[in-house]
């Protein structure tokens, strides 16, 4: 079965000239009444023994299942060990020393009410309510497509009595890739566990509303061969961790922009109907341990080449770089002077996101998205330039209103931007006081406003008026 959680493979080569009948491998058409009635039976015993996906979860994905998948996948080896009261007071005296210096560096207030140090498990725990947002679009359209598929293959020559009892079948099918989703999602998040140092290491608002946090174990396997200390290594990544959850907190509308450019994104996904036909083509149905398989390794999803999908890559592409970038900038100029090998950490964060980070690793499995370092840098430099130019006060403006965000185009030429050339569409000095006058809560009513209009429109692509960006 794919590795790749969601099946990010590439298309298989099938005969499309060859009409595909995915109930052609039961011999003779459905073969007769008792062994397709056998075959339903072995799907529900086979579904009852992976958990139906209703149990914890009135969507498409298995959430029981994949929780329980991920808590295994952390456990085994001894991979996870409980956090020690010596070190949980470690984490909250790092996150409060970590805010205090971070008043020097920036003009958004602490994010952070409730320090805490989290084991891996309880990453997963804490941090699910908020991919279930981010993996029930794509989850959604996968089970319905391989319920349709299958549903595609009953021809007018079945009797009426099978099409009739193919209806429960469908059903099942549906339940089982709830399952099989479920499965390789609760792989997926597993190992992201095992990577991340805190709540915010993926560049989304994953924890819930006023909490920052650490995972001991992760902050001594990051300091692993980098001979710091590890407690400049902990108030370090404290200060990441300090510095995102500002922004979440303090910036009403970030929050549902992020996540709500994350579903547009994975909402704009294709499944690739003929690679599941072709999966169940010939396949005995009287085997469900087959199906699952052939589903598995048969599935294809491409992101859609739409304006509306390009439009939501960019947003998404664009709004995580800059958040990325701005912690960046805030961390290293507070850490300058505070912490001796402030350099050396800086660049082992650099080099983790050049490889593949967390983050990185998040979106190219889970949504099917490549984040490009080289945005992540051009970011970086565009805040930079924002606080030698404008200082803390205006550089932190720029987040009172989402049209005040920088593009893509923007962080290719970050100077036009800054100094507001007049054939740019950058920021100005009438921009800035402009928008910075509307109230906050009013914009981050219309935000979640779009996100309920977003919930109503399930299934239809499309981006949040003024938050789309030109391509990248």
């Amino acid at each position: 079965m794919n590795d790749t959680p969601f099946g990010f493979n590439r298309p298989g080569d099938g005969d499309d000239d060859k009409p595909r009948d995915p109930f052609g491998g039961m011999g003779g058409g459905m073969g007769d009444m008792r062994q397709f009635a056998d075959m339903l039976h072995r799907f529900a015993d086979m579904i009852g023994t992976q958990g139906a996906p209703g149990g914890g979860s009135a969507g498409p994905l298995n959430w029981d299942l994949a929780k329980n998948i991920a808590r295994h996948t952390v456990v085994e080896d001894g991979g996870d060990p409980s956090v020690l009261d010596a070190e949980r007071t470690k984490v909250v005296e790092a996150l409060r020393l970590a805010d205090l210096w971070l008043d020097e560096g920036t003009t958004l207030p602490a994010g952070i009410r409730t320090p805490q140090a989290w084991s891996r498990s309880e990453w997963i725990e804490n941090t699910l309510p908020v991919w279930e947002k981010v993996c029930d679009p794509i989850a959604s359209r996968m089970v319905e497509s391989m319920g349709g598929a299958l549903g595609g293959g009953l021809g007018e020559d079945v009797p009426a009595e099978m099409q009739a009892m193919a209806g429960p079948l469908i059903g099942m099918v549906r339940q089982m890739a709830g399952a099989m989703v479920g499965g390789q999602t609760g792989q997926a998040l597993g190992a992201l566990a095992k990577e991340v140092t805190s709540s915010s290491d993926v560049g989304l608002p994953l924890a819930p509303a006023g909490v920052g946090a650490l995972l001991p174990a992760a902050v001594t396997a990051f300091g692993d061969g980098l001979e710091v200390s590890e407690d400049e290594v902990r108030l370090y990544l404290a200060l990441r961790e300090a510095a995102h959850q500002r922004l979440f907190a303090h910036v009403p509308w970030l929050r549902a922009h992020l996540l709500g450019a994350v579903e547009d994104y994975a909402r704009g996904i294709t499944v690739d109907l003929s690679g599941i036909e072709q999966a169940v083509s010939g396949l005995d149905l009287s085997n469900p341990e087959a199906l699952q398989e052939a589903l598995g390794d048969g599935i294809s999803l491409t992101p859609a080449e739409t304006p509306q999908q390009k439009a939501a890559l960019a947003r998404l592409e664009t709004t995580l770089a800059l958040v990325e970038g701005w912690v960046d900038t805030v961390v290293n100029r507070v850490a300058d002077g505070r912490l001796p090998e402030a350099v050396k950490l800086a660049e082992a964060v650099r080099r983790r996101r050049a490889t593949g980070g967390p983050a990185e690793r998040t979106f190219a499995t889970l949504v099917g998205l490549e984040l490009r370092p080289r945005r992540l840098r051009e970011a970086g430099a565009l805040w930079r330039t924002l606080t030698e130019v404008r200082g803390t006060d205006g550089r932190d403006a720029i987040w009172e209103h989402p049209d005040l965000l920088p593009t893509a185009d923007d962080l290719t030429d970050p100077d036009s931007y800054v100094h507001g050339d007049p054939d740019s569409p950058g920021l100005s000095d009438a921009d800035l006081t402009a928008l910075t006058e509307q109230r906050p809560d009013e914009d981050a009513a219309k935000d979640e406003g779009k996100d309920e209009s977003r919930d109503e429109n399930k299934g239809e692509d499309g981006e949040g008026k003024g938050d789309a960006e030109p391509g990248a």
